[in-house]
């Protein structure tokens, strides 16, 4: 059975801000409280978080998983990384073990940022959770049995009892947490974002038009076209099965398919006032533009579905095949800006 951590009543001061995605909320936020001023889309762009995957291979709910941004984690490490950043990263076999070591950062002053299951917070409404083992929060405090959480995807600061936040770290299955606590350790006196920005655009934009795979980047956004061009009509139960899951992969889980687009042309905009590049905020406004595409296809998608709209599986293949082209012409003119 495990030992209940020890009571504390210390509150951390801490800067809650909303963002727009857990994990770059997450880190931007640690590093704030590290008095390094960065916002999201900059922790966003620097981390080469944009991408896309389709990988049928993996399933989610019995369905080919659909990603439109690189894998939990590798925002964090993307980031801190670039920036010569040095962080803390601590998991745990035991519960009682990872509550504990929790309780002795708060006591210290320390708040930290954890992995979590969204499906075991009990701050969340019950018809809102879901099972994902990846989302990102930071715990800047406790009062008696409540730990104090600044959850980047709420606008207000929230309280979790201790056993929903200890089921919360350990549950199991995929991206399982291991109770994963993490927090700046090291951060260098300068930070060159100058450098940090272009390897980062250097790097998105050589994954979604390079990397020699059929499923990733900009081919596989072609592929998904063209798989959709090919349903069988005669399917169509199954086909709206896989566009609804498509649908909310997109606009549903984090920040979506379109949501990250976003995010990304913000990033830009400021990018080109730190490099000297205002070409890079018209890429930026050309970007917003393909989010807006994208959101037309989720939204046509949605509505074929529910049958408010005939089933076309030539125009959904059609819209992604538009977004695919106008996302690759984007990134060659990315490259091209900042050589």
């Amino acid at each position: 059975m495990n030992a209940a951590p020890a009571p504390l009543d210390i509150g951390i001061p801490f800067d809650h801000r909303q963002s727009a995605h857990c994990e770059s909320g997450v880190i931007a936020s640690l590093l704030r409280h590290q008095n390094v001023a960065i916002s999201e889309p900059m922790a966003f762009g620097i981390a080469a978080g944009l991408g896309f995957a389709y990988l049928p291979f993996v399933k989610f709910g019995g369905l080919p998983l659909f990603a439109y941004r690189m894998p939990p984690g590798s925002i964090i490490r993307g980031l801190t990384r670039r920036l010569g950043i040095e962080m803390h990263f601590e998991t745990f076999r035991q519960p009682a073990a990872g509550m504990q070591a929790l309780d002795q950062y708060l006591s210290r002053g320390r708040a930290v940022g954890i992995q979590t299951s969204a499906f075991w917070l009990s701050y969340f409404p019950p018809d809102m959770r879901f099972h994902f083992n990846a989302h990102n929060l930071v715990v800047y405090g406790k009062r008696g049995d409540h730990y104090l959480i600044s959850d980047p995807v709420i606008d207000i600061r929230v309280e979790c009892d201790a056993d929903s936040l200890r089921k919360a770290r350990f549950t199991r299955g995929v991206l399982a947490p291991r109770g994963l606590l993490y927090y700046p350790r090291y951060i260098p006196s300068k930070l060159d974002l100058p450098r940090a920005i272009r390897k980062a655009i250097l790097y998105t934009t050589g994954m979604m038009l390079y990397v020699p795979v059929p499923i990733l980047g900009v081919r596989g956004i072609r592929l998904v076209s063209r798989k959709i061009r090919n349903l069988n009509p005669r399917e169509e139960h199954r086909n709206k099965l896989l566009l609804g899951h498509m649908v909310r992969m997109q606009e549903e889980i984090g920040t979506g398919g379109a949501g990250f687009r976003f995010l990304y042309a913000s990033f830009l905009q400021e990018a080109a006032g730190v490099l000297g590049k205002p070409g890079l905020a018209v890429i930026a406004d050309e970007l917003t533009a393909v989010g807006d595409a994208w959101r037309r296809f989720a939204l046509h998608a949605a509505k074929m579905c529910k049958g408010r709209m005939p089933m076309d599986y030539g125009l959904l293949a059609d819209e992604l095949l538009h977004c695919a082209q106008r996302e690759r012409g984007i990134y060659k003119q990315l490259r091209a800006e900042i050589k």
